[in-house]
């Protein structure tokens, strides 16, 4: 079996082994992973549309920046390549906090996640083979789409109402 390598880590977040992305064995709650919201002067997140062919939730509504934190990998190291990769940020040329960190077993979260938050009033040059498009939306404005059915990632709206409430 080949492909990304994971770190497996217990209910304190301390690593106990590795597993394949790709291994039908693997437990989400069981690794770690990064997400980031992009947000503007305005307040709006950029929210991104998945592409059809991704494996899990296609064409549905995501986090600007999310992914896997690969085998011996800080949360931070992963939330730079990812950035990089996702939305073709440097982290060292924008400015960027730490929203979060969230246990799955402390909440309904799929993973062990630390969340951030980039600031930025423009439109990044996303990743086209992952992301068909995006729009800037208040965090009301995403639950409220989510609400009425649109598809989303699973954890887009648990992110939202934690780290932004749900305010307009």
């Amino acid at each position: 079996m080949m492909g990304e390598r994971l770190d497996v880590v217990n209910e304190r977040d301390e690593v106990v082994g590795q597993i394949f992305r790709a291994d039908p064995a693997l437990r989400w709650r069981d690794v770690r992973v990064v997400n980031a919201f992009l947000r503007n002067a305005q307040g709006e997140l950029w929210i991104p549309r998945r592409s059809p062919h991704k494996t899990l939730y296609p064409n549905a509504l995501d986090v600007s920046v999310g992914g896997a934190v690969q085998s011996g990998e800080s949360y931070l190291d992963a939330f730079r390549r990812e950035t990089r990769e996702e939305v073709g940020l440097n982290l060292n040329e924008v400015e960027w906090r730490e929203l979060a960190a969230f246990s799955p077993h402390q909440t309904g979260l799929s993973s062990f996640m630390r969340v951030y938050e980039i600031r930025s009033d423009v439109t990044p040059e996303f990743n086209r083979d992952d992301i068909t498009g995006g729009e800037w939306l208040t965090p009301g404005q995403v639950l409220a789409r989510i609400a009425a059915g649109e598809a989303a990632k699973g954890d887009l709206a648990e992110l939202v109402r934690h780290c932004y409430g749900g305010k307009e």
